[in-house]
């Protein structure tokens, strides 16, 4: 990147750092946020927290401030308010709204069992329409041919034929709530410049770019970093049971992150966080590499 084209990225920079509320950070989604924050104040862009809380079944109750709290402890501070998604039903439902005009939405009468792995809905619902007493979902029918073309900031181009391997997506789930491609898609195309993320969620980002350009968003620029796995190479997640950070041991964790993130490692005398972090911020490179 030459000078003049980091000036002008650092001028319009808006990044963020999304976790859901259903337990305390664990090393992966420390990983995560370290990424987004050393690209953020690399750019000397802003940094925002958002909390994805709207799948209120898997909220753990406390868990927004825990995540505050080992944020802080780590020294990655925002620079706004917190975000919470459940405040934004509004801005959804223009979504909604705005795709269903466009010919885009169908209800989907498909149970867990009868989807197609991927959550792929292929028994035609699209072609006919639902009963209104019929417990449905709400999917956008993705076009055969639609292309989904990005230049990952982090892993370079990247392009699918998102009918012939993500095709109709869920939205809106059976239960009334929003869907996470929708949530994600409408707040990221919402202001936000910079999305930095692990790489596990580069399947998405193929849909919530197609949404952003149904809705005539403006579609952020995308990276996905590496992300951290167990011994038999599963990516560490709450749902695997990984443990929460031990916020007693901040030093330790960020040059473990570091480490995963493929970055250059500290000097050993730095071991105050501030130092760490302003020392990994002027250091960061984006191409990183797992070591």
């Amino acid at each position: 990147m030459n000078p003049n084209t980091a000036s002008a990225e650092s001028a319009l920079y808006v990044g963020r750092f999304a976790p859901s509320p259903t337990g305390p950070l664990h090393a992966g989604s420390l990983v995560a946020a370290l990424a987004s924050y050393l690209d953020a104040r690399h750019h000397s862009g802003q940094w925002l927290l958002r909390i994805d809380d709207i799948d209120p079944p898997r909220a753990v109750a406390g868990a927004d401030q825990d995540i505050q709290t080992c944020l802080a402890a780590h020294g990655m501070a925002y620079d706004a308010e917190v975000i919470y998604q459940s405040r934004h039903a509004g801005r959804y439902e223009q979504a909604l709204s705005a795709l269903a005009a466009m010919g885009l939405l169908f209800r989907c009468t498909c149970t867990r069992r009868t989807l197609a792995p991927g959550g792929v809905c292929v028994d035609e619902c699209h072609a006919r329409e639902a009963r209104s007493d019929q417990v449905s979902s709400l999917r956008v029918h993705v076009p055969q041919g639609t292309m989904i073309e990005f230049e990952d900031a982090v892993l370079g181009p990247q392009t699918i034929d998102l009918a012939a391997e993500q095709p109709n997506f869920i939205v809106r789930r059976s239960d009334g709530l929003y869907a996470y491609q929708l949530a994600a898609a409408v707040d990221d195309g919402s202001g936000i410049s910079h999305v930095i993320r692990g790489r596990d969620l580069l399947p998405s980002t193929f849909r919530q770019l197609y949404l952003q350009q149904c809705l005539a968003l403006e579609s952020p620029i995308y990276g996905h970093t590496p992300i951290l796995s167990d011994s038999d190479g599963n990516k560490l997640s709450k749902q695997t049971g990984a443990p929460g950070v031990d916020i007693r041991h901040a030093e330790h964790n960020i040059r473990t992150a570091l480490h995963a993130l493929g970055q250059e490692s500290p000097p050993p005398a730095l071991t105050r966080i501030a130092e760490l972090l302003d020392w990994a911020t002027m250091h960061w490179q984006r191409q990183c590499v797992p070591r």
